[in-house]
């Protein structure tokens, strides 16, 4: 488990959204200010607005990337982004079957009601979503690594 995993395991506990807690490891490197990504990756929790769409933690994971490899300047750069894009969805599937928030979280009951679930022992045992930030977080951090040419910055 690397550093920065453990810290956005310690950052969904603290109360952030699973896609705050990804983004919010890779803010500062990525030159994105902590609370302007907490407000960007706000939404996208709980499968965005907790309606168990796309689960956020791959939200924060696309998020941080598009910092990491977008270039505005460059035309096909979107192209390349939604490449990455791809290849991420890709090997979070392949650890995880799903990228889908309420197929990760099958067999547990989900409500689609806007209020968070309380952070109780019992909600943590459950659901997937502390491990989930973790694979998020460790999935970019080794493409990062694989992909530092191809940079924005």
């Amino acid at each position: 488990m690397s550093r920065k995993s453990e810290k956005a395991k310690e950052l969904f506990k603290s109360g952030c959204n699973c896609s705050q807690a990804v983004l919010g490891v890779f803010c500062e490197e990525l030159g994105l200010d902590f609370e302007t990504a907490m407000k960007l990756a706000s939404s996208f929790g709980a499968g965005m607005g907790r309606m168990r769409e796309v689960c956020g933690t791959v939200s924060g994971m696309f998020m941080a990337s598009g910092l990491a490899f977008y270039s505005n300047s460059n035309p096909s750069s979107k192209a390349e982004q939604y490449k990455i894009v791809q290849e991420l969805a890709k090997r979070f599937k392949e650890k995880n079957g799903s990228i889908i928030c309420r197929e990760l979280l099958n067999g547990i009951e989900s409500s689609t009601s806007p209020i968070p679930s309380e952070r109780t022992d019992s909600y943590y045992k459950k659901r997937p979503c502390v491990e989930l930030v973790g694979d998020s977080v460790e999935i970019l951090e080794q493409f990062l690594n694989e992909h530092k040419n191809i940079s924005a910055s």
